[in-house]
């Protein structure tokens, strides 16, 4: 395909549609475009395609939600929404993953619930999901976590076979190899053959010997696992890092999960974060205020600058660095964000004597009273602000 089209355009549904009508909708067009009802029809093909990608993301909810707030460009660091595209979409993709919906076992590659595509079982570990919380510097430059992860592995006495040493495997008595056994049924769209996973083998087509003492014939035990992930800079709050092939193991050496990182952020006491702008207060004492200077403020990288201060700063006044501010995430944004600081002025709640005697000279004086239009100029800095 030329290009990707919204995923709801290509399921026919409305953006707030509920799980039930995603799911009839897929179905429908599934129906309407499968291979089998279409042979040879490259067109029709791609449309099947093009459909299961968009269920994937609109049928999972933490899919959808990135989906609808940042579109194509979602930040699940996996190579696009699930770790695949359109383009990249295999039928066995498309079969193992959706099963489910035309009632077939959905749990192994090559079953499509319409027949005439039986392969034996790959099985695939499930997927595991973290948190991690993260400090602004450690968004702001990108970071590697290690994690000590219970999780299946591959059992190592039989290396993942699932067998005795010197214990090999036969040819399944109830599917004969297939892996599938098939039935005929009556539905809305005449007499079909549909397939299921054989019961006995499980889609594999074998059934063991003599089974693993240790994991019981599947191949895999519970174990722990040191897994470092590299978090990228610019990341934020309820984004998810995809780390492929990191998660449980599968049965029979089949295709590992993945690991689903959740970010957090941690409260920052400086610096307030607005998208890729981080925000500091600055606040400013009155003389400098009135007759400008030099300050320093930090950024965060852990270092200071010195901003200029012109004289006659006025309160909500606001000054910008340009490339101060958090990278691009992965995938989304562009460039660098700024250091913006809000400027305030400090009044002090006590004064001596000797103060109040200077301040009471200088409010008798016309300069220091202001006037109607610097007062409006400031209630509205501060109104565009909050809103």
């Amino acid at each position: 395909m030329a290009e990707k089209r919204d995923y709801y355009e290509v399921l026919g549904v409305s953006k707030n549609a509920t799980e039930d009508e995603i799911k009839k909708a897929y179905r429908k067009i599934a129906i309407q475009y499968h291979p089998d009802r279409n042979p040879g029809d490259k067109e029709a093909e791609e449309k099947f395609k093009e459909a299961a990608v968009a269920y994937s993301v609109l049928s999972d909810k933490q899919k959808r939600q990135q989906y609808d707030q940042f579109g194509f460009d979602g930040p699940n660091f996996g190579g696009g929404f699930g770790g695949f595209g359109a383009g990249g979409f295999s039928m066995d993709d498309i079969f193992s993953m959706f099963g489910d919906v035309f009632g077939g076992h959905g749990g192994f590659g090559g079953f499509n619930g319409f027949g005439g595509r039986g392969q034996r079982a790959q099985y695939r570990g499930t997927d595991l999901r973290l948190k991690v919380r993260l400090s602004l510097q450690e968004i702001a430059t990108g970071v590697t976590k290690k994690f000590k992860v219970k999780k299946d592995v591959t059992c190592s006495h039989c290396h993942g076979s699932g067998a005795e040493a010197g214990s090999g495997s036969e040819t399944c008595p109830t599917c004969h190899g297939q892996g599938v056994v098939v039935k005929t049924v009556r539905t809305m769209l005449g007499m079909m053959q549909t397939q299921s996973e054989c019961p006995t083998c499980h889609g594999e087509g074998t059934v063991i010997k003599n089974k693993c003492r240790e994991c019981g014939g599947t191949g895999v035990v519970r174990g722990e696992e040191v897994v470092e992930i590299n978090i990228p800079a610019g990341v934020a709050e309820g984004m998810v890092v995809n780390v492929g092939g990191k998660g449980n193991a599968a049965p029979h050496n089949g295709i590992n999960g993945n690991i689903q990182v959740y970010v957090e952020e941690e409260q920052n006491d400086t610096f307030v974060r607005d998208g890729q702008d981080v925000i500091y207060n600055l606040l400013l004492d009155f003389p400098t205020a009135a007759l400008g200077g030099e300050v320093e403020i930090p950024t965060i990288e852990g270092t200071k600058v010195k901003i200029k201060i012109e004289s006659g700063t006025q309160p909500g006044k606001t000054l910008r660095l340009r490339g101060k501010g958090l990278p691009a995430v992965q995938g989304y944004g562009v460039g660098t964000g700024d250091l913006v600081v809000n400027i305030s002025v400090y009044v002090p709640k006590e004064l001596s004597r000797s103060e109040k005697e200077m301040l009471q000279k200088l409010r008798e004086s016309d300069n220091f009273k202001g006037d109607p239009s610097t007062k409006q100029s400031i209630f509205d800095k501060f109104k565009n602000y909050f809103s």
